[in-house]
């Protein structure tokens, strides 16, 4: 099932003497901060809102005023705080792409039969993804190219990923 909430920051730190914080954009385009009134986060084992107010977005990092947050101290104790934005709130996507959060824990299967195990991490070391997938294959490592993956099926938790194609491009572990 998929998540409400996705993640799209963490405050990494308090930014001046105003209660002003430091976030660390997890989001492909720190622009989808822009306009932002109000993020989640995690409590007592749900989400609460809070309001916000974006300062200015600079490379990045996004600067911003949390409501009820009026000085250092206690900007200090928002610290480590991840942020998220309810899904009915969330950028619309192209066809075929999905939020990261959403491959997590899909069960690669190949066009062959095989078994990839489930996807654990996604690397983005720049120019193409790479899916990581852990299971009776051991570690394996997986470019994101239309030509590899066949199908992402989230309703049923399943990577398709082209055979052939797979044995050309990806890394296998040797243990």
């Amino acid at each position: 099932m998929l998540s409400e909430y996705l993640m799209i920051g963490e405050i990494t730190k308090p930014q001046g003497v105003r209660g002003e914080v430091k976030v660390r954009p997890c989001t492909c385009d720190p622009d989808r901060f822009e306009g932002l009134e109000t993020v989640y986060i995690e409590k007592d084992g749900g989400y609460a809102p809070l309001r916000v107010t974006v300062n200015r977005i600079g490379g990045d990092a996004v600067f911003m005023n949390v409501e009820g947050v009026i000085d250092r101290d206690a900007a200090e104790k928002l610290r480590g705080t991840l942020l998220y934005i309810d899904r009915a709130h969330a950028v619309a996507l192209d066809e075929d792409t999905n939020f990261l959060a959403d491959l997590y824990g899909l069960r690669g299967v190949v066009s062959d039969g095989r078994d990839l195990g489930k996807l654990t991490d996604v690397m983005q070391p720049g120019g193409n993804d790479v899916y990581v997938f852990d299971g009776p294959l051991g570690e394996v490592l997986v470019p994101a190219l239309k030509s590899v993956v066949l199908k992402v099926d989230l309703e049923n938790g399943e990577m398709l990923l082209d055979g052939a194609r797979l044995d050309e491009v990806a890394v296998f572990d040797e243990d």
